[in-house]
């Protein structure tokens, strides 16, 4: 009997979604309300509805509680198969705009990154919860663009991590500079140019290799 109880205990109940979800919702909308330097992990359980020690036992502290509110976020993003890649990157290049117009989405990322300059644990965590996993799109998109025979295979792994990291690189900095730094427009015009530009590189690359 003791070691059933000791084993439920130290097992402890299984995560709700649904109490996740509210959490990073919550998060989000004080985000907006509040700013980073006023937003407290207290605040954002009294919007969830749940105890601040449930905080806690999901998330160390604020900066991996943020994080994770807006991964989330950035999960949404798909790419659906258009018939050609460069349709298949305006797609999800346009999804990206789309969420970066988003209140919570931008200022979520933007107060992260900004803290991030001071706190390398934090950065780590951007790093793995958001670019990380983003970068699924871009694997799936070379993959595809290569069963279609618009890019050749590559049979080096480390040449093909290195291709898809820069891809990812140049989209996401792309983007976010001309819609959080710059202000400008990201329409269709703007991402016709830059799918452009990238598959003409992403050609001019292979045919050199």
């Amino acid at each position: 009997m003791c070691s059933r109880t000791t084993a439920r205990n130290r097992t402890g109940r299984p995560r709700s979604a649904e109490a996740d979800a509210a959490i990073l919702d919550a998060t989000r909308a004080a985000l907006v309300e509040l700013g980073w330097s006023k937003l407290t992990m207290g605040d954002v359980a009294t919007r969830a509805g749940v105890a601040k020690t449930t905080l806690y036992r999901r998330w160390a502290n604020k900066n991996e509680l943020v994080v994770d509110a807006v991964a989330v976020l950035f999960d949404e993003l798909s790419l659906p198969d258009l018939g050609s890649l460069q349709a298949d990157i305006e797609n999800v290049v346009l999804q990206f705009a789309e969420l970066l117009e988003r209140p919570e989405t931008k200022t979520a990322l933007m107060a992260v990154v900004a803290e991030s300059t001071r706190d390398e644990p934090l950065r780590a965590r951007i790093r793995t919860s958001i670019v990380d996993r983003q970068k699924r799109l871009v694997l799936e998109g070379r993959q595809r663009a290569q069963e279609r025979g618009e890019l050749p295979g590559d049979r080096d792994p480390a040449a093909v991590a290195a291709t898809d990291a820069l891809i990812f690189d140049v989209i996401a900095g792309a983007v976010v500079h001309r819609a959080l730094v710059s202000a400008e427009p990201v329409d269709q015009e703007w991402v016709e140019r830059l799918s452009a530009l990238l598959v003409g590189g992403l050609g001019a690359a292979a045919a050199a290799r």
